[in-house]
């Protein structure tokens, strides 16, 4: 990387290569004022594809749109600021040689190495920067165009409004080994042998009598016909997570409390655990994992969802739990298919690669809207963009996600999270990580209630 980029630059006409700005701080009697700082020298030649192929998102373009994407490769003295936090985003940034430190306000300072596993990932996007980028070092930095952002919002938008998934067309993704057992996986997602789960009655019905605009007394009927249904509402209106000070005793009261819309949302919460079964000792324990993983990134849904005020806490609660369905029937095909299925290790490793297409494939056989269907596509896509200024269901959850890793091995593969587009649409200078630690932090009796309820 360091020849390559040596070879870049002495290969510049000297006219090519601007001067550094001799000014980074601007000061006034009362504040300093940032001022962003202009490279010691920058070439527009090109990177090779080898090493475009390493840098998420933009990895995920064709070859070749990726080779004509424009590019810009900056050198940056020491102490040189290359963003700041609150201002419109024009570029997408990549460390390629040296160290940066990210800060915002009230938050601990993030450094990033190039060389390093997070130097492939941007160290800003979406729409606005979500921090201030200073060079610790002399720096090399990659920017690509705005081109390329409106890419990613374009290809978020087509896979959120693309037509049904067929699993007739299914292929294993290049991640996943191709071993007999996933290739006779592929082989019966394209001859629609999988075997899904199903909801259960009582969401079922009254799910289609919602659309029929019924009032409470109607979904009580509904709802009272699955005894552990009607323990579960009431144990939810009764809990931290509403603040409810007087308790309800019964489905009635427990509707009214909630509202037919919550009420129906978390019905089907309720009965969606009823797709995490297994029959095999050993699938069982994977399948509790899996539901109590589901439930602690549904909880935190729930609580971002709250404090946010844009996207409703029950939708956001539901979206939380069926956001890695797609491994329930990866889990279903390798239980039955024991003798040639990988060990839960590598059945673990696979199924981020799988549960989208398979996620989305399961929520809409199961008749889940179509924001719902879409959240396995974009749960763990750290740099998802809906192009909505406001705060959506899928951002939530990829907020959710990303908290549940904190404390995890995972959080070492973790972007800095003021890199995160979902992040950035926080509101009321709320674009400090600490403040979704602190929100996170004061949220546990709420988290530990819905966990309790959907234990």
């Amino acid at each position: 990387m360091k020849a390559l980029v040596k070879k870049i630059f002495t290969s510049k006409k000297a006219d090519e290569l601007q001067d550094s700005s001799a000014t980074v701080l601007e000061t006034d009697s009362q504040n300093e004022v940032l001022k962003i700082t202009k490279p010691m020298a920058k070439s527009h030649s090109k990177l090779p594809l080898t090493i475009l192929k390493k840098l998420a998102p933009i990895r995920d373009l064709p070859d070749e749109e990726l080779q004509l994407i424009e590019q810009e490769v900056s050198i940056y003295a020491p102490e040189s600021i290359l963003f700041i936090l609150g201002e419109k985003s024009d570029k997408m940034y990549y460390l390629l040689k040296g160290r940066i430190k990210l800060t915002s306000d009230g938050a601990d300072s993030y450094y990033i190495d190039g060389n390093t596993a997070l130097s492939n990932l941007p160290i800003n996007s979406g729409k606005m920067y979500g921090a201030t980028a200073i060079t610790q070092t002399e720096c090399t930095v990659l920017s690509v165009s705005p081109s390329v952002l409106h890419w990613w919002i374009n290809e978020s938008k087509v896979k959120t409004n693309n037509d049904p998934i067929d699993l007739l067309d299914f292929s294993l993704p290049k991640e996943v080994p191709v071993t007999q057992f996933f290739q006779n996986l592929s082989l019966a997602c394209r001859e629609n042998k999988l075997s899904l789960p199903t909801l259960p009655q009582v969401a079922i019905q009254l799910r289609k009598a919602m659309s029929e605009d019924i009032g409470i007394d109607e979904a009580v009927k509904i709802i009272q016909l699955d005894v552990i249904v009607v323990t579960r509402l009431i144990q939810l209106a009764n809990s931290a997570l509403y603040a409810s000070l007087k308790p309800v005793t019964n489905c009635h009261d427990a509707v009214a409390r909630l509202g037919l819309k919550a009420t129906n949302q978390l019905v089907m919460s309720i009965s969606v655990k009823q797709l995490f079964q297994s029959k095999s000792p050993e699938f069982i324990l994977k399948m509790k994992y899996l539901w109590q993983k589901s439930v602690h990134v549904s909880s935190l849904s729930f609580v971002l969802a709250q404090e946010s005020g844009v996207v409703s806490p029950e939708d956001a609660l539901l979206a939380g739990l069926i956001c890695d369905i797609g491994a329930i029937p990866l889990l279903n095909f390798a239980e039955k298919n024991h003798e040639d299925a990988p060990s839960l290790d590598e059945l673990q490793n696979a199924m981020p690669y799988l549960n989208p297409e398979m996620g989305a494939f399961v929520l809409q056989q199961l008749k889940f809207s179509d924001e719902l269907s879409e959240i396995p596509k974009h749960g763990e896509n750290w740099f998802y963009e809906s192009g909505q200024e406001e705060l959506t269901l899928t951002d939530i959850v990829i907020l959710a996600k990303f908290h549940s890793y904190l404390g995890t091995e995972q959080a070492k593969n973790l972007p800095y999270i003021n890199a995160i587009p979902a992040y950035t649409k926080l509101k009321n200078k709320k674009l400090s990580p600490d403040f979704s630690l602190d929100v996170v932090s004061k949220a546990q009796q709420r988290i530990r209630s819905a966990m309790e309820v959907f234990a």
